[in-house]
């Protein structure tokens, strides 16, 4: 196959497409963006085994949940939002914004979401009256390749062109640069690779960072609920997404407590030096992350370390003495294991948390379970992260929910920090043009240089 030819014919469709669709009114758009998503979630239980089934990452359950409840909530909230035509005024300064489709959008998109982060892609794109072209990876072709399909039919029933949403369907890197150079802008949700080529496309780009989420628990935190939550961050979809707790970092005198929560909640207590040695070097063979790792049940990890975890094992809990550059389970690790720091005081915590941060995952995101507003504010203040999640847990709240002010999405931005130009959650403005109407100010009078100046 031409790689190039065929990439042009993607482009040429694509193009052909979103002329007809800028056409469409706000009404007519809403509709194709609702009817893209409800396909996805009508379709969550065949998407979720197939991309399990293909990929042999994550759970299929949860996969189920994440295509569910990502489209449900990107609908939720882009309903009534303006998106096209001329969406605001501003009386006080005698502004009105005017958005307009950027055309066609270029999304590379990962193995462990190949479901969830196409459609919600395609949705923030659609929104905006844009088409969009999918580059999937090829350990996730078949099921990228449905997905799309599922849109395109759900789209064309309400009179729009299919190929508003089309797909590689012989993904390769050649192929996936191609479309970010020749697309009006890309959205990478790849590994650093692909975040890096789309940065260098010569195309407008929003990139991820790597994740290597830190929580923290404070000293006037329910341990139980804490233990709840970050155990159900670490496990869920086999710890595979960048917004599972990475690291816990919790007072001395609550270690014991807390570690016995866990295993209330499914872990297994890695004690014996030897089974963390195995551990650490199985899971960082020459200091990368095992790849066989990704995505893998917490058993299948233990028996590939030696490890005597019981059967019914869902994550693996690990203390740890060293941190930052000095240990490699401080990193980020798509796969069910949790490493578990000890603090004396406040500043001990967030000085843990940055050293891992300084190593892997800077300008991701954070958990803090505290009720403490200085703490909370003063890891803020310290920590080089983009979102901080209080009292949540990390998995789906960093991404957004109904229970907290974070636009939904699958694609959460890392800032300069994490070598991406947005430190925010990827959102529908992201992909569209505004065009500025500006009116002179009634009445605008210019202060004396003397008022201007004055302390």
């Amino acid at each position: 196959m031409d790689t190039a030819k065929y990439v042009e014919g993607l482009i040429a469709r694509a193009r052909i497409a979103q002329k007809e669709y800028e056409a469409f009114s706000q009404e007519r758009v809403d509709a194709c963006t609702r009817a893209a998503g409800k396909a996805v979630y009508d379709h969550a239980e065949e998407l979720a085994r197939l991309a399990v089934d293909e990929t042999r990452m994550g759970r299929y359950e949860d996969k189920i949940l994440k295509n569910k409840g990502k489209t449900k909530m990107t609908w939720l909230k882009l309903k009534g939002q303006k998106s096209r035509g001329i969406i605001r005024h501003i009386p006080e300064l005698a502004l009105v914004e005017v958005a307009k489709p950027i055309g066609v959008i270029g999304a590379v998109t990962p193995t462990t979401n190949p479901n969830m982060t196409p459609a919600h892609n395609a949705m923030m794109a659609l929104k905006c009256g844009n088409a969009i072209i999918v580059c999937p990876h090829p350990r996730s072709t078949k099921s990228a390749i449905r997905t799309v399909e599922l849109m395109r039919e759900a789209v064309a029933k309400l009179g729009a062109p299919a190929d508003l949403i089309q797909v590689v369907e012989s993904p390769s890197v050649e192929a996936s640069t191609l479309v970010m150079k020749m697309t009006d802008l890309c959205v990478s949700t790849g590994g650093p690779a692909m975040v890096r080529a789309a940065y260098s496309s010569g195309r407008p780009a929003f990139g991820v960072g790597p994740g290597n989420v830190q929580c923290l628990i404070d000293r006037g935190a329910d341990i139980v609920d804490a233990a709840k939550k970050i155990s159900a961050g670490r496990i869920y979809d086999n710890g595979i997404l960048c917004s599972c707790e990475q690291s816990v970092i919790c007072p001395a005198e609550k270690f014991d407590e807390l570690m016995a929560e866990f295993v209330k909640n499914g872990a297994y207590q890695v004690k014996d030096q030897a089974e963390i040695d195995r551990l650490r070097a199985k899971s960082f063979p020459d200091g990368a992350s095992c790849k066989d790792f990704v995505g893998a049940p917490a058993l299948f990890i233990a028996k590939e370390c030696g490890l005597g975890a019981p059967d019914d094992c869902l994550f693996l809990a690990v203390a740890l003495e060293r941190c930052g550059r000095d240990e490699p389970l401080a990193k980020e690790k798509l796969f069910p294991v949790l490493g578990v720091f000890k603090y004396h005081d406040w500043k001990e915590a967030v000085a843990i948390a940055l050293a891992n941060l300084e190593e892997d995952g800077k300008g991701h995101s954070c958990v803090i379970h505290s009720h403490d507003r200085a703490n909370i504010e003063y890891a803020a203040l310290t920590l080089p992260v983009s979102r901080f999640s209080i009292n949540q847990t990390g998995s789906n709240s960093l991404g957004g929910t109904i229970a907290n002010g974070l636009n939904p999405t699958a694609t959460l931005g890392c800032g300069s920090w994490g070598g991406n130009s947005q430190s925010e959650n990827l959102w529908f403005h992201h992909l569209m043009n505004v065009s500025r109407i500006v009116y002179p100010i009634e009445g605008a009078v210019m202060p004396s240089d003397e008022e201007i100046w004055a302390e």
